[in-house]
């Protein structure tokens, strides 16, 4: 009898993997400068164009330059101490409070838009079109437009007309009208900003939670309740950021409307008239500054009553 021995089978050995071969130094840096070769430029035109002019409006706005002398001499801050001594040159600010009320309506209408046509209706390619329209025409142009708009026989008066409304109102004659008018022209230009905003939050939303709410029963309220509000959040509070420093520095259509004149002066005009019409480039620049701090510290406020917190909604 013969004893035999079975062979078991073992298993081969993993060959040790082989060392990566380090890239060569120069291959390396410029690895890492590449980045900053692309970026090279942008920051140089960000320096130059914002950064750079900010830091000299800070500066001049310590002194008494009238923007034409090349002469200047410092004051410290007796142009600060002028401007918060002055409570007439705050009291633009309530004219901001009409556009800040018009913001509202806009956010409300844009986001009313945009829930409307994410979903399948008839022409709601043309009806995005329309929406996204006035944002795209020159700030000069709407002015102008809406300056005939709401003259004394104008486009308003002859609609009204038709519908068997006499209106002698002078539109842009009192400081109430004028204002509402106005505000009613920044909704208008506006709205269509805010509403491809939402429009593109809400279709990033994935379509299979909208299954999911149909198949429960959820109805067209339910579903922007619990899918769309909390899934645009970020989007909504960026809106809202960008409302409430759009009212506080309102320029384009009133100071092409009116001028300023009968009540609608913003903080903004009122600056521009300091700097090149009373030639106290200094006083602006300290308007300008506190403007800047102003809108950077209800942003901040903004920002920490409503923290943007990451959106989960699988």
């Amino acid at each position: 009898m013969t004893d035999t021995t079975e062979k078991v089978a073992r298993p081969k050995q993993a060959a040790p993997p082989a060392p990566k071969s380090r890239a060569p130094r120069k291959v390396r840096l410029w690895r890492g400068l590449t980045p900053w070769l692309f970026l090279a430029v942008p920051l140089v035109l960000l320096i130059t164009f914002t950064y750079a002019p900010v830091a000299n409006m800070v500066a001049y706005s310590f002194t008494d330059w009238d923007g034409v002398s090349p002469e200047l001499s410092y004051t410290g801050a007796d142009n600060y101490v002028e401007l918060f001594t002055r409570p007439e040159l705050f009291e633009v600010f309530f004219v901001s409070g009409y556009y800040l009320a018009a913001s509202v309506v806009q956010i409300a209408a844009a986001l009313y838009f945009a829930t409307i046509l994410s979903f399948n209706v008839r022409f709601r390619n043309f009806f995005k079109g329309v929406l996204f329209f006035p944002y795209l025409i020159n700030g000069v142009a709407i002015g102008f437009v809406f300056l005939y708009f709401f003259q004394d026989g104008g486009t308003l008066d002859s609609v009204l007309r038709l519908f068997g409304v006499e209106s002698d109102k002078a539109w842009l004659g009192t400081s109430t009208s004028a204002n509402v008018s106005l505000a009613g022209v920044s909704v208008w230009r506006y709205m269509g900003l805010n509403f491809v905003l939402f429009l593109g939050a809400i279709q990033s939303i994935p379509g299979e939670l909208y299954e999911a709410a149909e198949l429960d029963g959820a109805n067209r309220w339910q579903q922007f309740r619990h899918i769309i509000a909390p899934g645009i959040r970020p989007i909504l509070s960026l809106s809202v950021i960008l409302s409430i420093s759009g009212s506080l520095a309102v320029f384009e259509i009133p100071y092409i409307m009116t001028g300023g004149a009968t009540g609608t002066e913003t903080f903004v005009i009122q600056t521009v008239k300091l700097a090149f019409q009373f030639n106290k480039t200094g006083l602006a620049s300290a308007a300008a500054v506190v403007l800047l701090l102003i809108i950077l510290a209800v942003t901040w406020v903004q920002r920490r009553l409503v923290p943007d917190e990451k959106v989960d909604l699988v």
